[in-house]
C-alpha cells in the first residue's frame, strides 16, 4: 500500500509540475497510424476556458482563439472509433456510480447485478464473482487521450447517511508522441441498516507512446481495486420496516453481523462482517509497424512527417493477482448450518473462505492493413498463452490455456458501413474447446437516425470457476458441468433522436446457484427476449421527455430471473437559462415489473434462484436539478421520494426491496459537483 501511495504522489507531483508550463498549441497531428488518431472534442462550449492574455501595458492585444481551446480525444485498447468527452447534464446515470439499468443492494457499494439480461461475450477462463464489477476499474474501460493541454476533472458527492463518493482524473501530453494520466475513485458509504458499510477505492495508471518515426507504439496502464462491503444478510422480518419504534433504521434486526460489529465512522475500513476484494493489474501493449512514409508541408519551415503502416507486430503482456476472502468474527453457527450446511466449532465462531490468484496472459498478434488511407480496415490473427496459478482453502491449482483469435473490421472512409468479425478458439488447457464468435453489420441511415445494423454472437464456455469443486466458495457440490452456450442475435438502430433494439438470446446449459450455496445445471434450453426503445420528446418550450423501455421475455421456470418490463422516464425543464447557465430540472421515475428476483448469498457474494418471495416494488421517484455553468457541474437530488408513510407520523419508512429481506434505502438528499478544468 505504501508503494502505491508513493506512486500516486509522485503522479500527482509530475502533472503538477507540468501543468505549470507555459501552454501553446499546435495544430492537431492527423496520422494514418491506428495507434494515434486525434480529433476535434465535442462539447467545446465546456472545455474551452481562457487564461486571458497577459498584459504589461495598456495597449490592445490580439485575442489569439487558440489559447482558449482544447483537443481531447480518447479511445480504447481494441477499439477503433475515436470518442470526445461527455459534459451534458442531462443523465444522472453519467455521474453515479451505479446505473439506473442495476439494482444495488440499498447501500452505494453495495453487491448490484443488472436488471437487463447481459449475455456473457467472452470465452475462457473466469473466476466468476462478479457482485461488485460496476465499481471496479478495469484494463478493458480504460481510456487512452489524446490532448492540446493537460485537462483533469473532479468529483465529489455527498448524501445522507454520511455517504461519499470522489473521483479525480488528469491526462496530458508531455509530448506530441507522449500522453500519461490517471484516474481515482473512492466510495464510502456507512449504510442506513446495521453491518452495510461499504469503502470501495481504484486506481488507474496510464499511458501510451508513439516513435519518432511512428512505427514503433506502446500502450500500457496499472489498475488496481480494493473492495471492501460488509455484508447483514438482509433484514430478519420486513414488517419491522413499517414498526412505529424502528423508524431508526440501525434499530431493525440484521442476519449477520449483528449491532456490535456496526460502526458509524465513514472513513472506517475494517470489515468485520463481509467480502473483501482486492485485484491488481498490470497490462502493456507493443507493436512495430512496417509500411509507407510521406510527409505534408504544414508551412515554408515545418513538415508533418506519415506513416502508412502495412504490417503491424504486436505483442501483449497482462499480469494479474486477484484476492477473493469472506470473513465474519462473530459468526452464528445455527445460521451457518441453516444456509450453508456448515458446522462450526462454537455457537458464536470466527468464520473466513478465501482464495488468491496470479494470471500471466500473453498474446502475439499479426495485423494487416489492406488499404493505405483507410487504417479502420484490417486483418489480425493472434495466439495467446495464460498461466493460472491457485491458492486455495488447503492446496494450490495451476492451469493454463492456449487459445488462437483472429478479427477483420472494416470502417468506410465514408464513415456509412461498418463491418465487425472477430472470434477465438482455446485449442488446450483448462478451457479448452470453448470459443466466441462475433459478427456485426451496420449501415449510417441519416445524420438524425444515425445506424442500423444487425449482430450474431455465439459463445461456448466454461463455467466459472466458483461452480467447480476445488473451489473454496464450492461447499458439498460434486458435480461435473456440460459447457454454457449462449447465442445471443437481433436488430438495432442507434442514433441521437431515437434508439430501438430487438435481440434474441438462445442460452444452453446454464450453471446456477440456488439456496443460498447449493449449484446445479439447467438442461432445457431457455428463449429470452428483449424489446428495447429510447428516446425524447420535446413536449413545449423548454420540456423534454426522456423515455425508455425495456421488455423481456422469458419462461418463468427458467433459472435466469428478469422483470418482464423496465422502464425509465424523466421529465424535465432544459435548456440555457442566462448566458452561462445550463440547466435541467424536472422529476425521474423508474419502475420493474413484479417478478421473483434472486435472492443474494452473503459468503459466496453471489446472487441466487429463489422461487418463494416476490418482489413488488412501487416506481422509484425523485427530483432533481442539475446545471452546468462552463467547465463545472452540479447535482442536488431528493431520490425515493415514493417511500413517503403517513400513519403514525409521516416518514419514508415504505421501503422498496432489490431483493428478498433486502430494503432500498428511504430518502435519500444528494448533492455533487463535477469540475473539469485545462490547467
Amino acid at each position: 500500500m505504501k508503494k502505491i501511495f508513493s506512486v500516486i504522489l509522485f503522479s500527482i507531483f509530475v502533472a503538477t509540475g507540468w501543468a505549470q508550463r507555459q501552454a501553446f498549441v499546435k495544430k492537431p497531428t492527423v496520422t494514418s497510424d491506428n495507434n494515434s488518431v486525434s480529433g476535434n472534442a465535442g462539447s467545446s462550449e465546456v472545455l474551452n476556458q481562457s487564461n486571458g492574455p497577459r498584459k504589461d501595458s495598456l495597449a490592445f492585444e490580439h485575442r489569439n482563439d487558440a489559447k482558449d481551446s482544447i483537443t481531447l480525444t480518447y479511445k480504447f485498447i481494441d477499439g477503433i472509433k475515436v470518442n470526445s468527452i461527455d459534459s451534458s447534464v442531462d443523465d444522472f446515470d453519467k455521474y453515479y456510480s451505479v446505473p439506473s439499468t442495476y439494482q444495488y443492494l440499498g447501500n452505494n457499494g453495495a453487491a448490484a447485478f443488472p436488471l437487463l439480461y447481459q449475455a456473457p461475450v467472452n470465452a475462457g477462463w473466469d473466476l466468476g464473482f462478479h457482485a461488485f464489477d460496476v465499481y471496479k476499474y478495469s484494463v478493458e474501460s480504460t481510456k487512452y487521450y489524446t490532448t492540446t493541454k493537460p485537462f483533469s476533472s473532479l468529483s465529489y458527492q455527498l448524501a445522507s447517511g454520511k455517504e461519499q463518493m470522489l473521483k479525480a482524473g488528469h491526462t496530458q501530453n508531455p509530448s506530441t508522441r507522449l500522453n500519461v494520466g490517471f484516474d481515482y475513485k473512492l466510495i464510502s458509504a456507512p449504510g442506513l441498516f446495521v453491518t452495510q458499510s461499504n469503502n470501495h477505492n481504484g486506481y488507474r495508471f496510464f499511458g501510451h507512446y508513439q516513435g519518432a518515426k511512428k512505427r514503433a507504439a506502446t500502450y500500457w496502464s496499472v489498475v488496481g481495486n480494493n473492495i471492501r462491503a460488509s455484508e447483514n444478510g438482509g433484514i430478519v422480518n420486513d414488517s419491522l420496516l413499517l414498526d412505529p419504534n424502528r423508524k431508526d433504521r440501525f434499530s431493525v434486526p440484521v442476519n449477520l453481523g449483528g449491532s456490535a460489529a456496526y460502526k458509524t465512522n465513514p472513513f472506517a475500513t475494517t470489515v468485520t462482517t463481509g467480502n473483501t476484494y482486492r485485484d491488481f493489474n498490470f497490462f502493456i501493449r507493443q507493436s512495430y509497424d512496417f509500411g509507407k512514409k510521406d510527409s505534408v508541408a504544414i508551412n515554408d519551415s515545418t513538415t508533418e512527417y506519415l506513416f502508412y503502416p502495412k504490417l503491424r507486430l504486436q505483442y501483449s503482456l497482462q499480469t494479474s493477482v486477484n484476492r477473493i476472502a469472506f470473513g465474519d468474527v462473530l459468526a452464528d453457527s445455527s445460521l451457518y448450518h441453516q444456509w450453508y450446511g456448515l458446522e462450526l466449532s462454537k455457537k458464536t465462531d470466527t468464520f473466513q473462505v478465501q482464495e488468491k490468484w496470479n494470471t500471466v496472459l500473453q498474446d502475439f498478434s499479426l495485423v494487416q492493413f489492406p488499404d493505405t488511407k483507410n487504417q479502420a480496415q484490417f486483418f489480425l490473427a493472434g495466439i495467446s498463452l495464460q498461466n493460472i496459478h491457485g491458492s486455495l482453502a488447503s492446496y494450490a491449482v495451476s492451469f493454463y490455456n492456449l487459445s488462437l483469435h483472429g478479427a477483420y473490421q472494416n470502417q468506410t472512409r465514408n464513415k456509412k458501413w461498418d463491418l465487425s468479425l472477430n472470434g477465438s478458439f482455446y485449442l488446450k488447457g483448462f478451457s479448452g474447446g470453448d470459443y466466441q464468435v462475433h459478427a456485426g453489420l451496420s449501415r449510417k441511415v441519416s445524420n438524425r437516425f444515425g445506424y442500423l445494423g444487425v449482430f450474431f454472437h455465439n459463445v461456448n464456455r466454461t463455467p466459472s470457476f466458483v461452480f467447480d469443486n476445488r473451489s473454496s466458495f464450492n461447499f458439498v457440490n460434486y458435480n461435473q458441468w456440460k459447457k454454457e452456450n449462449i447465442t445471443s442475435f437481433g436488430i438495432q438502430l442507434e442514433g441521437p433522436l431515437v434508439k430501438l433494439g430487438l435481440t434474441n438470446n438462445l442460452i444452453f446449459n446454464q450453471v446456477f446457484f440456488k439456496n443460498y450455496y447449493q449449484s446445479e445445471q439447467y438442461s432445457t434450453a431457455i428463449n429470452l427476449i428483449q424489446l428495447r426503445a429510447e428516446t425524447r420528446i420535446p413536449l413545449f418550450r423548454k420540456w423534454a421527455w426522456y423515455t425508455e423501455g425495456v421488455l423481456q421475455q422469458v419462461d418463468q421456470s427458467a433459472p435466469i430471473r428478469v422483470p418482464l418490463l423496465f422502464t425509465r422516464n424523466r421529465l424535465a425543464f432544459e435548456g440555457r437559462v442566462f448566458k452561462n447557465l445550463q440547466l435541467s430540472t424536472g422529476v425521474e421515475v423508474r419502475y420493474y415489473t413484479p417478478y421473483k428476483a434472486n435472492a443474494y448469498s452473503p459468503v459466496l457474494g453471489q446472487f441466487v434462484q429463489q422461487d418463494t418471495i416476490t418482489i413488488k416494488n412501487k416506481p422509484d421517484i425523485a427530483l432533481f436539478a442539475h446545471f452546468r455553468i462552463k467547465g463545472f457541474a452540479g447535482f442536488l437530488r431528493a431520490e425515493n421520494l415514493n417511500t413517503a408513510y403517513f400513519n403514525n407520523g409521516f416518514s419514508f419508512v415504505d421501503n422498496n426491496f432489490a431483493a428478498p429481506h433486502y430494503p432500498t434505502p428511504g430518502l435519500m438528499i444528494r448533492f455533487g459537483i463535477q469540475w473539469w478544468f485545462v490547467n
